[in-house]
Order: C-alpha cells, then structure tokens, then sequence
C-alpha cells in the first residue's frame, strides 16, 4: 500500500482539540476524507472518519486493520500536518 498525496485542512478553532482534517490517496485508487487530527497533552493522533450511532456512540466508517497499516497511515499524516504547520509559520512570519 503506497499513500501518494495528503491533503490537510486546518481548522481554526481555539476551542476544543480538533486541529486539522486530512484526505489521503492510497495507491492511487482509493481515497479517504474526513480523517481527523487532534492534539492532547501536546501530542498529536489520528482520529479515522466515523459516524455517529443511534445509541450515541461513534462507529468507524473506515479503517485500517491492524496496527501497522495504522501506525503507517498515521505517521504519514501527521509528518504532512507537521510540515503544514511549518509552511504556515514560514508564511506568517513572512519567511
């Protein structure tokens, strides 16, 4: 499995823990959207798309499964997240 492109979108938010939301490409086939990134305890992690259920909880729409195909697509993600994040501070600070 190859992702080939990540797309983020910030979410300029200063309440809550959502950061950012990204779309990913695998093998350029397949994409996914409303993958989303939130930060606690001054960590990042990967939340995938979900849905919410009558009984209140939330239900993966899609997901990998197993823990490396996981760990994979979230270390690609937020490394493109971590790079947004420096790009947008080049750009502000009129680098």
């Amino acid at each position: 499995m190859k992702i080939g492109d990540v797309r983020i979108r910030q979410v300029r938010h200063t309440d809550g823990k959502l950061r950012a939301v990204a779309s990913i490409t695998i093998d350029d086939c397949f994409v996914v959207h409303d993958i989303r990134i939130f930060e606690r305890d001054g960590a990042y992690f990967v939340a995938m798309p979900s849905r919410k259920a009558s009984d209140g909880s939330f239900k993966d729409i899609a997901h990998p499964l197993n823990t490396e195909t996981r760990e994979y697509i979230q270390n690609i993600i937020l490394e493109s997240y971590n790079a947004y994040l420096k790009e947008n501070a080049a750009d502000e600070s009129g680098d």
